[in-house]
């Protein structure tokens, strides 16, 4: 399954994935910026109509909650920009990130640790 969301579609899934399974008016409390409830309804209907969340009767309203996990969404939207912006290349990504985002010490030292365990964990062919 491909994942795709907008910035708003994002933003919404980002509170559920964080709070768990709510309704519309907790949803809008988690955003930050301020829509109207109407809007929520209307992102966390198109989100259900995509597969991306469902609900579950709670009273007189509904609890949504998420049915994709965050991890895949990340890497579905790695590859993505890997392949639109990167021409496939891991590597033109990683060293994209390296040089221009302003990492600290400690940042590079955890990037090394998880390069190094990735080699050590490749079996030889």
């Amino acid at each position: 399954m491909r994942i795709s969301f907008t910035d708003r579609e994002a933003d919404v899934m980002q509170a559920l994935w964080e709070h768990g399974s709510s309704t519309v008016a907790e949803v809008r409390e988690y955003l930050a910026d301020p829509l109207a409830y109407t809007t929520v309804l209307t992102v966390l209907r198109t989100l259900e109509t995509k597969g991306y969340i469902g609900h579950e009767e709670a009273g007189r309203g509904h609890r949504f909650f998420t049915k994709v996990k965050q991890s895949a969404a990340r890497k579905n939207a790695v590859q993505h920009l890997t392949d639109k912006l990167f021409k496939g290349s891991a590597e033109l990504l990683f060293s994209h990130m390296v040089s221009e985002q302003k990492l600290s010490a400690e940042q590079i030292s955890r990037m090394r640790q998880l390069l190094a365990e990735h080699v050590d964990g490749e079996k030889p062919q």
